[in-house]
């Protein structure tokens, strides 16, 4: 029978209380230890009784609550994530997972997280088109793509192009303005690279034009690709070759628009969107989805049928191939409802400010030193580089950042001129009092 650790002899002169710690079985058939065990799985409910016991026999709790500090302690499933209120300003941060999913799209993951009919047609009973559904919602929702595909991520959608289309030591013409990092080291022409193809640039930093491709272009010649610089701007003496300009030199053109917008934003002007650039000339376009999309991890290919076609076939597609519950969460985001991303880029800023001095007035009341003052916002996910959305948030002591971080949910915010700052903008109008009990907990835990 698993007794759990000795007890630590208590010192001479010393009450020995803590030799009536209870028993690590005794703990684990407490009721409410033991639902969470069958939930959360045994060795999880048994490390948080072990902890427990460690504090009853360092001093640090009474020996009367181990049962219930070890209760407090367990996570709310049996995963490490924890949830996270996002109160950055911040509408995409990648360190928070980007994009989070619509209702429609985790209760369709839920419904998919089961057996269901991802590659088999109901009706005959024979094997169909893995993900056949969210493509034709990806194709409803740009009529001027003849074939869709997808895959893990966005960068794998480049790296199944530069395999299919140039793969083999074929070359792939690029400016040197596009040659970009993506984020934590990975940069465009060592993915490319990777791949077997060889890069040709061509232009400058600054100034490429269509005579730069033109000059470029041989027998050798994959494709072209144009990409996005979707997080810098270069500004001042610039030139660049559009997909129009690009489309009529007599090879594929394969344009990564990176934030995964299928249509055009009246926010974001300078934000390229697929319909618009395969409208344009685009043979393929590639995208993330977990960007301005709105939805989960996944790498976007839009296009004309033969290039999808040689993707979608490619050996390299089974290995980048998305699942299940990723098909689910895109084909509900496209079809669905208005997605969280969506609902905070165009929040209304009057709407933020009043919603920030509730907020505040309420936190005050109750003897926070809080106030309402205006904010700026930004896209983020490497979307949108150099635009400002108005908003508003909740002025905190500086100290609130680490304590709100290590709450139950986790709040983060950040902090700006001595300040802890909640912006509200991305956080959902139905938190608020989420947000409200977080800074009473954290303020009772000073």
């Amino acid at each position: 029978m698993d007794r759990g650790p000795a007890p630590v002899p208590a010192p001479p002169g010393e009450p020995d209380g803590r030799r009536r710690i209870p028993r690590t079985d005794a703990l684990l058939a407490d009721p409410r230890l033991a639902e969470a065990a069958a939930r959360l799985g045994r060795g999880v409910v048994k490390a948080a009784v072990v902890a427990a016991q460690r504090r009853a026999r360092a001093g640090e709790i009474p020996v009367g609550s181990v049962a219930d500090t070890a209760a407090e302690a367990l996570p709310g499933t049996a995963a490490g994530l924890r949830p996270v209120l996002n109160a950055t300003g911040v509408l995409l941060h990648t360190n928070l997972g980007r994009a989070p999913l619509s209702d429609a799209a985790r209760e369709a993951m839920l419904v998919a997280s089961g057996a269901t009919d991802v590659e088999l047609d109901l009706a005959t009973g024979a094997r169909a088109r893995r993900g056949r559904s969210a493509l034709a919602a990806l194709l409803d929702a740009v009529p001027a793509a003849e074939a869709a595909h997808a895959v893990n991520n966005g960068a794998a959608a480049l790296v199944l192009a530069a395999t299919a289309l140039a793969g083999g030591g074929r070359e792939i013409v690029i400016s040197r303005g596009e040659m970009v990092e993506i984020g934590d080291g990975f940069r465009i022409p060592e993915l490319l690279a990777a791949t077997g193809a060889r890069l040709r640039e061509v232009g400058t930093t600054n100034r490429t034009s269509p005579d730069d491709y033109a000059a470029a272009v041989g027998p050798d010649t994959g494709f072209i690709l144009k990409v996005h610089p979707s997080n810098f701007r270069v500004t001042g003496f610039t030139r660049a070759a559009g997909v129009a300009e690009l489309a009529g030199l007599g090879v594929p053109v394969v344009a990564d628009i990176g934030s995964g917008l299928l249509g055009p934003e009246p926010l974001l002007p300078d934000e390229p969107d697929a319909a618009t650039w395969l409208k344009a000339g685009a043979d393929l376009v590639t995208a993330s989805g977990d960007k301005l999309l709105g939805g989960p991890q996944c790498g976007l290919v839009l296009g004309k049928e033969e290039y999808v076609r040689r993707l979608s076939r490619h050996p390299l597609a089974r290995a980048l191939r998305v699942d299940k519950l990723t098909l689910a969460a895109l084909e509900a985001t496209v079809r669905g409802p208005r997605t969280p991303t969506d609902e905070a880029l165009h929040a209304d800023v009057e709407v933020l400010r009043e919603r920030a001095r509730r907020l505040a007035r309420r936190l005050h009341e109750a003897g926070v030193d809080a106030a309402a003052v205006d904010s700026e916002a930004a896209v983020g996910g490497g979307g949108a580089p150099g635009v400002v959305l108005p908003s508003a948030a909740v002025s905190l002591p500086e100290p609130y950042a680490a304590r709100l971080r290590q709450g139950a949910p986790a709040v983060m915010g950040r902090v700006e001129d001595g300040r802890c700052l909640l912006d509200l903008r991305a956080v959902p109008p139905g938190a608020d009092d989420a947000v409200a009990a977080a800074v009473a907990a954290a303020t009772e835990g000073r």
